[in-house]
């Protein structure tokens, strides 16, 4: 009898699998997931007991952690497949199938410029609300030559909605900084949650040291981390309607109470109409970034004739130009 127990007991340990679960990439809605993935996990694997009794024909196990993830395999295209020469990295996924089409070093760890904005909107969104009120510090106020900046003031307030319209569509690094005190307390607070954030998607091969993606010893991503992080933002129905968005204006407060309006376009040359996708493909949204260390950076959310949802990123393009460019060779390859 104790023999028998020790034989099922070590079946269970043979078919229990790893205690994660998957980021659902639909693109419809947020979804959660039961065990983020964790780095140092206390368990090794899991299983279910029903009843206080192992029946190995009822068992039930947590979800493999890649199950709906885009990954490699032998129909992923060589780097040759599409003239990414001039960009460091890229990446083409098939949110639905899971398949990536194309990569060209897609786990190089790279300056992501202002696409570590997608992970500040990520952990915004998930830790605030739209009407939340954020109010501006002393720290808003950044000196750094060419960063972009909507003009905030110490005292100004405005919604968490208001600054991520400011976030994604004009690229302000005020407005991320903004996010980051008012959620994280401070901008070292916020980088943490954004690292913890990176860890339970798997995203491994990041590093985040500020909200804004302003040069900084420390700060990189990969292509393929970009793709986990922007695929997660999907989720969220505010986000894809911010980065769909070419136009929009608002009034924001000063410290006395007086109304400051605010008016931003959108970085993104294809939805401004300066470059066109392949024949067939929608290019619903994305985040652009450029700095002089990361170059030209661009990730996009796409769309096929069926509506089918792609996820493409491009890290470290010579020139802006070359960027959008390299990207409608990428896009070429869906289908």
């Amino acid at each position: 009898m104790e023999r028998n127990v020790q034989m099922m007991q070590k079946r269970v340990a043979v078919f229990a699998l790893m205690a994660t679960a998957a980021v659902m990439l639909s693109g419809c809605g947020k979804k959660e997931f039961a065990m983020p993935y964790q780095l140092t996990p206390d368990v090794s694997a899991f299983g279910m007991e029903t009843g206080g009794s192992v029946d190995l024909g009822n068992e039930s196990f947590a979800a493999p952690f890649a199950s709906s993830l885009c990954v490699r395999d032998d129909t992923t295209l060589s780097v040759d497949a599409v003239d990414l020469t001039q960009a460091s990295a890229g990446i083409l996924c098939d949110v639905n199938t899971g398949r990536v089409i194309y990569a060209k070093d897609e786990t190089l760890q790279l300056a992501p410029a202002s696409l570590t904005k997608v992970m500040t909107a990520l952990v915004a969104l998930e830790n605030s609300t739209l009407d939340m009120k954020l109010t501006a510090s002393e720290n808003v106020q950044i000196s750094e030559s060419g960063a972009t900046l909507m003009g905030l003031a110490p005292g100004d307030s405005m919604t968490m909605d208001q600054a991520l319209h400011a976030l994604l569509m004009q690229s302000a690094n005020d407005a991320a900084v903004l996010i980051a005190e008012n959620i994280g307390g401070s901008v070292e607070g916020f980088a943490e949650m954004m690292n913890q954030k990176a860890a339970a998607l798997g995203a491994t091969g990041c590093h985040f040291v500020n909200p804004h993606g302003l040069t900084a010893d420390g700060h990189y991503v990969t292509a393929y981390d970009m793709y986990l992080i922007f695929a997660a933002a999907m989720q969220y129905d505010t986000f894809n309607q911010i980065i769909h968005t070419d136009h929009y204006e608002t009034l924001y407060k000063d410290s006395e109470g007086n109304g400051k309006p605010y008016e931003a376009g959108t970085t993104n040359l294809f939805l401004k109409g300066d470059y066109n996708p392949p024949a067939g493909i929608t290019v619903v949204g994305g985040k652009t970034g450029t700095t002089n260390v990361a170059r030209n950076c661009l990730v996009l959310l796409s769309r096929d004739s069926a509506g089918n949802p792609y996820v493409s990123v491009i890290l470290g393009a010579a020139e802006r130009g070359i960027l959008y460019q390299e990207m409608v060779a990428l896009l070429g390859k869906i289908g």
